[in-house]
This record gives structure tokens, C-alpha cells and sequence, in this order.
């Protein structure tokens, strides 16, 4: 069965920041994402997650300039704020935002700056990810397919190193999910999924066949947390319907 986790970021958003590892918790999570944790001191995020008892699985860097010639010193900054966090969250995966730019020299960039956030991070044993974007959401953003992801991974040579593989944003950009996440399921190390059009819940009666999907990874063996990083069509726990099979929305996970 695959592991889900709920993005605070994204969910659960009739309450603060704060409040939502607990609502997440009792809806049946047992991990959270925070794409954006910066609002709130390290510390007492963290001791949120453990009174609620959940893993934070990822977190962003609070810049996307990696992949931008000229912003070294402002990428740096970031990585080391975002190690900060990560390590009182003790979350062990940041996806590093690319950023916009059509800069001729992005490619080198990306590559040496992930060099250095990698290494950076596995002094603390955590993982760099890369997530592709769609360009209709997102235009003028560099990192933008599953090959090309694959093909920086390889040429930046850390083990730490990986891909977080969006369905919502591969679905758009390139379709024909399943044999891509067969092909570059080696340098998976996240997944994330919402409904495609309009990035509500993952319902199967949408473009994207949620439930095939899932039982593939499983299938495949990917073992990493699936994240659900979509914007609720009301509220939350109303929208839980497609999550029900996987143990979401039941109430309290003790019940």
C-alpha cells in the first residue's frame, strides 16, 4: 500500500500552520510535507510533528535560484537555512528549487550548485531532489522533463542525489506516466501526486488513473512516500473520498 503524505503547504488550510500536524495526523497520516515551513521557528515545528507523531518527509528550499548564473551566494544562503530546518525536522529530503532562466550557462550551474548542496547535506544524511515543472504553471522554469532531471542527476555523480517525480506535472509536460516511472523509477526518490486539470484531489475520474498508478508503484517496488501535494476542491476532510482505500479520512489513525 503506498505511504502517503500530506502537504501542510497545500492542505488542511482552514486552520494555521501549526494546527495542521495534528489535523493531519488525524485524518490518517502518518507523514507531512512542508514546501514552505519558513513562517514558523524550526524548533517548534518540530515539536509539533512529534506531538502529532509524524514524519516530515520533505521540505523546499526557500529560493529557486540553483540552475540561475549569478545567484551562487543567495543559493547558498538558502541551502544552509533549509539544512537548518531539516535537521531539527529531521526531514532527510529538500527538494532544490531550479528557478526560472533560459541563461545559456544554467546547465553548469545546476550541476555545480547541486555538487555543493549534496555534499552539504549528506554530512547530515539528506537527500537533494530535483522535480521537474510544468511550463504552463510554471513558464520560463528550467527543470522541466524526466530525462533531462535524469540526465543532471547523472552528471552531478552524488548518491544523494534524486529525482521527485510530480504526476501532475508529468502529465502535462509528457504524459504516458507509468512507462516513465518505470524508466527512471531507479533515481525516484519522492512522489507527488495530484488531479489533473486543476490540481484538486487525485480523483480517478480524471486524466490520470490514480489507482493504477499507485498499485504500479507498489508493484515496482518503490518503498519512498507519496506525496499529496494538491489544493483542496472545499475542504479537506471532505475531499478524502479517493484516499479511504489507503487508510486516509477514516478519523484518528488509533480508531
Amino acid at each position: 500500500m503506498p505511504k502517503l503524505a500530506a502537504s501542510l503547504s497545500w492542505m488542511f488550510q482552514e486552520v494555521e500552520l501549526l494546527e495542521r500536524f495534528q489535523a493531519a495526523a488525524e485524518a490518517g497520516f502518518r507523514a507531512v510535507e512542508i514546501q514552505a515551513p519558513y513562517s514558523e521557528p524550526a524548533p517548534l515545528l518540530a515539536e509539533r510533528a512529534c506531538e502529532a507523531g509524524l514524519t516530515v518527509a520533505l521540505i523546499n528550499t526557500p529560493v529557486a535560484l540553483a540552475a540561475v548564473p549569478g545567484k551562487r551566494c543567495d543559493f547558498r544562503r538558502g541551502i544552509e537555512t533549509t539544512l537548518e530546518y531539516a535537521k531539527s525536522l529531521d526531514c532527510s529530503q529538500i527538494h532544490c528549487l531550479a528557478g526560472r532562466t533560459d541563461h545559456p550557462d544554467a546547465e553548469t550551474t545546476f550541476i555545480d550548485n547541486l555538487r555543493w548542496a549534496a555534499d552539504r547535506a549528506a554530512a547530515q544524511d539528506a537527500r537533494i531532489m530535483l522535480e521537474p515543472l510544468n511550463t504552463t504553471d510554471n513558464p520560463g522554469y528550467f527543470l522541466t522533463g524526466s530525462a533531462q532531471a535524469r540526465r543532471i542527476i547523472e552528471q552531478v555523480d552524488r548518491d544523494n542525489v534524486r529525482m521527485q517525480y510530480d504526476c501532475y506535472h508529468m502529465q502535462i509536460m509528457e504524459g504516458n506516466l507509468t512507462e516513465t516511472i518505470r524508466t527512471h523509477l531507479d533515481v525516484i526518490g519522492h512522489v507527488q501526486i495530484s488531479g489533473v486539470p486543476g490540481r484538486h484531489e487525485p480523483d480517478p475520474e480524471q486524466e490520470i488513473n490514480y489507482p493504477y498508478v499507485l498499485s504500479l508503484i507498489d508493484e515496482l517496488g518503490y518503498d519512498g512516500w507519496v506525496g499529496c501535494e494538491y489544493r483542496p476542491r472545499e475542504s479537506t476532510l471532505a475531499g478524502f473520498e479517493w484516499a479511504r482505500p489507503y487508510g486516509i479520512g477514516r478519523g484518528p489513525r488509533d480508531e
